[in-house]
């Protein structure tokens, strides 16, 4: 995998909006944390934007991603805030410029789906909380996107989960994001390869049946394959239906894999979303009490 170059002091990097709309007050800390580090922050021009639920119509929020991939200046491309609207625009972006000068994209949920797609170049990405999302996050949550970006080790010390499963997974390429928007991209060319791999994945607001569902799916598809082990973060607000379920998430989670599996990590839709290195070889041991997570 090509791992983008790292950031340092002075750098540009651009802030669009590829889903849901925003307002400027939004992320008015996000882009003082982002300064704060030394870099400067170029915010597309269609940014706050408003089409219905979206931050602008596919034409602006192509337009503005198109600019950041394209422009050499532009390092990193930050995310204002998810929800919805980047897999209408996907398929209409243009890579060429992107894949000959690779950059940093920063971004977790919706932004799942260019995970998925620039891996299938080969590139790494950052998987880490939205600039809307900086001021109800944990320092941790920032400081570990600040980290990676700037070149510093990400090692994680996590309390081991009475319902793990577990094993050693050593030297696996890290893969995934949200559980939805992985499975709406199964069986597109943005479809992630999971063969030998160690696979993240989290979600909110799902219904038992539906994060079943989601699973067989991608077991039918062979994206649950061969997997070194499964990472499960933030699992929000899933809900049982009128009549039972009769199992948990996690009941499901370790029916459907047969690997190591460990839940609790923090990211995803919570307070302490810490960064992880998509594409990038990870390990994890586990050791008495706690789960080691290092990358390599």
């Amino acid at each position: 995998m090509i791992t983008p170059s790292f950031l340092k002091p002075g750098d540009k990097v651009g802030i669009v909006s590829t889903a849901k709309r925003t307002e400027p007050h939004e992320i008015a800390q996000g882009i003082a944390t982002l300064k704060s580090w030394g870099l400067e922050t170029v915010t597309g021009k269609n940014a706050f934007n408003a089409y219905g639920f979206l931050a602008g119509t596919d034409t602006e929020r192509l337009a503005d991603l198109q600019q950041m991939l394209d422009d050499e200046t532009i390092k990193a491309i930050f995310f204002t805030k998810g929800g919805y609207g980047t897999l209408r625009i996907i398929d209409a972006i243009d890579w060429t410029k992107f894949r000959e000068n690779p950059k940093w994209i920063v971004g977790y949920s919706d932004i799942t789906l260019l995970h998925c797609h620039v891996h299938n170049f080969g590139i790494e990405t950052l998987h880490g909380v939205m600039l809307q999302g900086y001021p109800k996050s944990t320092f941790e949550s920032t400081d570990t996107i600040r980290r990676a970006l700037f070149g510093e080790s990400l090692h994680y010390e996590i309390p081991a989960e009475p319902e793990n499963r577990a094993g050693e997974a050593t030297d696996g390429i890290l893969t995934g994001g949200n559980l939805s928007m992985l499975y709406a991209v199964t069986g597109s060319v943005s479809d992630i390869d999971t063969l030998g791999k160690i696979l993240f994945i989290e979600d909110i607001d799902e219904y038992l049946y539906h994060y079943d569902r989601m699973l067989i799916s991608l077991k039918r598809a062979g994206n649950l394959s061969d997997i070194k082990a499964v990472i499960v973060g933030g699992m929000v607000d899933i809900k049982d239906s009128t009549i039972p379920f009769g199992k948990n998430d996690r009941d499901i989670t370790l029916e459907h894999f047969d690997c190591p599996v460990y839940f609790g990590f923090p990211s995803g839709h919570i307070e302490d979303n810490r960064a992880l290195i998509m594409g990038r070889k990870i390990s994890i041991i586990p050791i008495e009490d706690k789960i080691i997570y290092e990358f390599l």
